[in-house]
């Protein structure tokens, strides 16, 4: 199989650091926020971040499988974590150094707790308002009780995000610079 060639597309209001390793067909949308060493690597199909999204420093997004990977909007993938989910809804938290394995899809509103492992043997969807978390991968349902106030609070850090990232920081441009 021949390797994919580096093809980015970043949307002009999206805030993308140099300092961001990128590999392979990915789609950038706009108000997208990726901080310094972040890696986004779609080895054998494309990639697709939705708008408004928060990917924090040494969050790695890898896509192994021929099928995009469709990340929603307003997503928020904390530092050190791992996703190689090929389906991800809206507004979601994959919380600090967790990982999530390529058998999973995950609905909107999910919750993945800090230093979660979620690796099902089987293929596993995970619906709308679940909360994983502790060592066992345990599972909840969450009522969406204050998630209005979490998209606000959300979009707070975006702002103050796409204000202060450009100040320390290089910017890439959508034309793969």
């Amino acid at each position: 199989m021949p390797p994919i060639r580096d093809k980015f597309t970043i949307h002009s209001k999206a805030v993308v650091c140099q300092d961001v390793e990128l590999k392979g067909d990915i789609t950038i949308g706009s108000g997208t926020i990726i901080h310094p060493k972040a890696t986004i690597f779609a080895i054998a199909g494309p990639i697709i971040i939705g708008s408004g999204c928060i990917i924090e420093e040494s969050a790695i997004i890898v896509n192994r499988k021929k099928e995009t990977m469709r990340i929603g909007d307003d997503n928020l993938f904390e530092i050190g974590s791992r996703i190689e989910c090929p389906s991800i809804g809206n507004s979601n938290t994959i919380s600090t150094r967790s990982r999530v394995h390529h058998t999973v899809s995950m609905g909107s509103y999910c919750v993945i707790s800090p230093g979660v492992l979620l690796v099902p043997t089987e293929d596993e969807v995970l619906p709308d308002y679940t909360v994983v978390y502790g060592p066992s991968a345990e599972r909840r349902t969450w009522s969406g009780r204050g998630k209005v106030q979490e998209a606000d609070l959300r979009k707070k850090h975006a702002d103050y995000l796409k204000e202060t990232l450009p100040k320390f920081n290089r910017l890439r441009r959508g034309d793969g610079t």
